[in-house]
């Protein structure tokens, strides 16, 4: 069995053009059958259906006429309109007066007295015809305008992320082929189980590198098979723990930008245990934040803030810019120095 057709909302299938002349010259029609008097009823809406006709045959060849010399696309150019608008009321007095001749005995309209005022009220409903139909004109530009506005902006930003992205991802390699590039001269087992839990991580990175976040518990995971090659490296020098407060739904529901909480292990190892003899703990934790943020990501590691001269800042900057592209202005990384520990927090906004 097919699946139905997506079919659009109803107001973007209303033609909304017809809908607005059907609707203004009926209320026309019901105005002048209003003002016309009681007398012969029958008569008089007659008459008053036929302007309106007319003039919605009229109002409709006319807005072709714009359309076609591009006096729609360039603003009022009241030089030509006006000529154009008194044309219009010219042709719709002569037919209403036909009209009328017809309906009416030939007595009824003496003299020219009523001429004036005939071409004044039909060069009047015209000329509102025309400055509402500019008007919606504009009003659907500023729109469209604004509309492919934003849409710019969303390819700007996802090409920023891809950007982004790219940079993130040579800096992560580079790390981990040094830390396999030390290994192989010591323990070539090791060397090659590094080298497969590497593979594990290209593999990760390159299919997160299609979306702007992944999963919280994807993220992790990743962490996980990162540090197990570090660990393969460093040995009793780097102790790790996991802190994580939410449940396994909760991780699946949450997203990041891929390989941001990797970037700030690869800091913590780099600078909070490379650097020491003793080498170091990291800490990882994950737990429901207050007040805005729905959760708060910190990796800790023993050591101390200090600039390196070796450091690009790559990792660092990407993560908070990357951060504010893909999970909105409140995103933040806060980086601080308290009790021996080098604390990296990541706050997310939202609920979970």
């Amino acid at each position: 069995m097919n699946a139905p057709l997506h079919r659009p909302p109803l107001l973007t299938r209303i033609n909304w053009y017809w809908t607005f002349q059907l609707a203004c010259w009926g209320a026309l029609a019901l105005f002048n059958s209003v003002y016309g008097g009681s007398s012969q009823l029958r008569i008089v809406m007659t008459i008053a259906c036929w302007g309106s006709l007319g003039g919605l045959l009229l109002s409709h060849l006319w807005r072709g006429v714009l359309r076609r010399r591009g006096w729609a696309a360039n603003g009022l150019r009241w030089k030509r309109i006006l000529p154009s608008l008194a044309l219009l009321a010219a042709i719709q007095t002569a037919s209403v007066t036909a009209a009328f001749h017809v309906m009416y005995p030939p007595d009824v309209l003496r003299g020219l007295a009523w001429l004036p005022g005939a071409l004044l009220f039909w060069f009047g409903v015209f000329l509102t015809w025309t400055v509402f139909y500019f008007t919606t004109l504009s009003l659907r530009r500023a729109a469209h305008l604004e509309a492919e506005t934003l849409r710019l902006q969303l390819h700007g930003r996802e090409a920023e992320l891809r950007a982004l992205q790219a940079q993130v991802n040579p800096h992560f390699f580079f790390n981990s082929l040094n830390s396999v590039r030390a290994l192989i001269f010591e323990d070539r087992e090791a060397a090659a189980h590094m080298i497969d839990q590497l593979a594990n991580l290209m593999r990760h990175a390159l299919q997160s590198s299609q979306h702007a976040t992944v999963p919280l518990s994807t993220e992790l995971d990743a962490v996980r098979a990162y540090l197990a090659i570090e660990q393969c490296r460093f040995e009793d020098r780097l102790r790790v723990s996991f802190a994580i407060e939410i449940s396994a739904p909760e991780l699946e529901h949450v997203r990041v930008p891929p390989m941001a909480l990797q970037t700030l292990v690869e800091n913590a190892v780099k600078y909070g245990v490379e650097t020491s003899a003793d080498g170091g703990d990291i800490r990882i934790t994950a737990q429901r934040g207050a007040g805005i943020d729905a959760l708060q990501i910190e990796v800790a590691n023993t050591g101390e803030l200090r600039s390196a001269s070796g450091s690009t800042g790559i990792g660092l900057r990407n993560a908070r810019q990357r951060l504010q592209l893909a999970c909105g202005e409140h995103a933040s990384l806060e980086l601080r120095q308290q009790a021996g520990w080098v604390y990296a927090t990541i706050h997310l906004p939202g609920k979970i």
